[in-house]
């Protein structure tokens, strides 16, 4: 078998056992899905009507607030995965089962790949089961195409593939699991202080800094543009930027502290 082959090999496998990690624990699987559902169905049926009245004027109806707010909620959907993530990676440092793999034959790498891989796919079908939600509650994309639709997409795995990362890192930081947990509560709590539920223009002064220099703003305009046939502006750029830079960081460091804990 080649180093290519062994490496996809066991990469594949430590993904699998990561997702049945995840089947073994529905309480915390659900909780991924239910936390950013909720939210939707909070700010449209019991917010909607005053929470509308900060967008376009203070003209908005309850349906264009259902489709301002859709694409906040899919970012959200990719931060409640990432506490889920910390905590899975700081138990595997931490109740010695990687002192169990390094006594056998396991690519190096397929650990921190199994994470990666597993919490995006996760993140993945939880983005497609809200918006599925979000479509039966009157969310509708306005004229957009193809090319569009597949960018959205790319740029939800984008920026899961890049928050996981940081989580990963913030797990293997942690001491143990609920360390993590507390830990990465500020990668979750960022979507809510963001242009997810009123344009930044809408908030106080002192406030939209905090909401404009920040990454998930300038990913959730860019998902806005795309699926409402709107511009994204800069808005675009600044989101691959954010992104890359976060998963590169987050990568070297993770990397860093699995080669300490591992020699």
């Amino acid at each position: 078998m080649s180093s290519l082959s062994f490496a996809v090999h066991d990469s594949t496998t430590m993904v699998r056992r990561n997702l049945l990690h995840a089947r073994r624990y529905p309480a915390l699987t659900l909780n991924v899905v239910l936390t950013p559902l909720i939210m939707l169905l909070l700010f449209v049926y019991v917010f909607g009507d005053v929470m509308s009245a900060g967008i376009g004027g203070g003209g908005a109806n309850r349906a264009e607030y259902v489709a301002y707010i859709t694409p906040g909620i899919l970012m959200m959907t990719i931060g409640t995965t990432l506490v889920g993530t910390s905590v899975s990676v700081a138990d595997d440092m931490t109740e010695g089962i990687m002192a169990r793999f390094r006594t056998m034959a396991i690519h190096r790498g397929a650990v921190l790949i199994g994470h990666v891989a597993g919490s995006v796919l996760r993140s993945v079908i939880s983005v497609t089961l809200v918006g599925a939600v979000a479509v039966a509650i009157g969310f509708r994309s306005k004229d957009a195409t193809v090319v569009e639709w597949v960018a959205a997409f790319g740029l939800l795995v984008l920026v899961a593939l890049a928050f996981t990362w940081m989580a990963i890192a913030v797990g293997m930081a942690s001491p143990n699991g609920e360390a993590a947990g507390n830990n990465a509560v500020p990668l979750v709590i960022l979507p809510f202080i963001s242009s997810a539920f009123v344009p930044v223009d809408a908030m106080p002064g002192w406030f939209q800094p905090v909401a404009e220099y920040q990454p998930f703003t300038p990913a959730i305009e860019t998902l806005r543009g795309l699926l409402l046939g709107g511009g994204i502006g800069h808005n675009g750029w600044l989101s691959v930027v954010w992104c890359v830079g976060l998963a590169v960081l987050g990568y070297y460091w993770s990397k860093s502290l699995f080669n300490r804990e591992t020699r």
